[in-house]
């Protein structure tokens, strides 16, 4: 494997695997829209959460991420903004299930969609930020060429995490399709539990400053 040794890599995945596992905001924005709307949004709110940590991924290589980090006050104003904004979210999914005719929202393109709304999320979450600044230079070797390194422990990292949260996804979606029509409320209501849960924590993270 140019410029990573295997052990690195395996090294990489392992510790990259284990923290997707842990559920945080991104997973609980999965599992709300997933249970809430179905399968195929779930996976559209991943590949938006995605899109947004492979900006992060290129701004911790480049360096970007240890300034942002450095100032406290935009790490502070990232974290309130995307802790506030999930919130809005699982208020705006609470409210629309109100009533007994309330109807699962689909899915549609635009500034409502899942994907759109999970890099937003996602993008406003400053723990990204500090995850891969934190993480990515513990496996990189300032001997041997930075862009190979890079992309493959960027790739690697894309990949495991669509597969973590493809997994969320089918899960919540198949618990959904069990519960049937009659409970597709009360799951719409707790996928609104979720986001304001994910609000919360994020709002919660401190920074090296606190």
């Amino acid at each position: 494997m140019d410029s990573v040794s295997l052990e690195t890599w395996i090294a990489f995945c392992l510790t990259e695997a284990a923290l997707c596992l842990t559920p945080g905001p991104a997973v609980l924005l999965v599992i709300s829209f997933s249970i809430s709307r179905g399968a195929r949004a779930g996976l559209q709110a991943g590949v938006g959460i995605l899109t947004a940590n492979m900006g992060y991924f290129a701004l911790s290589a480049l360096g970007v991420g240890a300034v942002l980090i450095a100032s406290w006050e935009l790490f502070v104003l990232i974290k309130w903004a995307g802790a506030a904004y999930l919130v809005y979210l699982g208020i705006c999914l609470l409210v629309s299930s109100v009533g007994a005719n309330s109807k699962v929202e689909p899915s549609r393109p635009g500034a409502s969609s899942p994907m759109v709304r999970g890099f937003v999320a996602q993008a406003a979450n400053p723990k990204s930020i500090v995850f891969f600044t934190a993480l990515l230079p513990q496996f990189l070797h300032v001997d041997s060429p930075m862009a190979p390194q890079v992309l493959i422990l960027g790739a690697s990292s894309v990949l495991i995490e669509l597969v973590v949260l493809t997994g969320y996804a089918l899960a919540s979606a198949r618990a959904r399709q069990w519960a049937g029509d009659r409970l597709q409320v009360p799951l719409q209501r707790i996928g609104g539990l979720f986001l304001v849960g994910a609000g919360a924590r994020l709002a919660a993270i401190r920074s090296g400053h606190d």
